[in-house]
């Protein structure tokens, strides 16, 4: 009976270059910022919550009642979602009165979303 074969990208060995897998390793950010790198690409990877962030990049700072009325969403939903992106500092508010106006936290938020929405828009542009 023939021998059962591996996966087909299984190594033959467990480390082929152990001073690449060295670097790698001395580069990889700590477990606590991995964590954090981990919550902020999950906010962003709801639908809602994307529509929100893209609504302040391009409406920059707005009011829950707005930026729901751009997003087609819930006044309850975006302040919601707000609450979510505010704990994570990916958005900040300022308050004036009784109204809260939301925008990015900083222009890092800004670049990650300008990055992927150009990323997308390679892949449909097909170049």
């Amino acid at each position: 009976m023939p021998a059962t074969a591996g996966p087909a990208d299984a190594c033959a060995v467990r480390v082929v270059d152990p001073e690449k897998v060295a670097v790698v390793t001395a580069a990889l950010p700590g477990a606590d910022t991995i964590t954090e790198l981990a919550q902020v690409f999950g906010l962003l990877s709801d639908p809602g919550r994307l529509r929100v962030i893209i609504a302040l990049l391009e409406g920059g700072e707005m009011c829950v009642c707005d930026i729901a009325a751009s997003c087609g969403h819930s006044e309850s939903a975006v302040s919601h979602a707000l609450r979510l992106l505010r704990a994570n500092r990916v958005v900040r508010a300022r308050r004036a009165g009784r109204m809260a106006y939301y925008r990015l936290d900083d222009s890092h938020v800004r670049m990650l979303l300008d990055l992927a929405l150009t990323h997308v828009g390679h892949g449909e542009a097909g170049t």
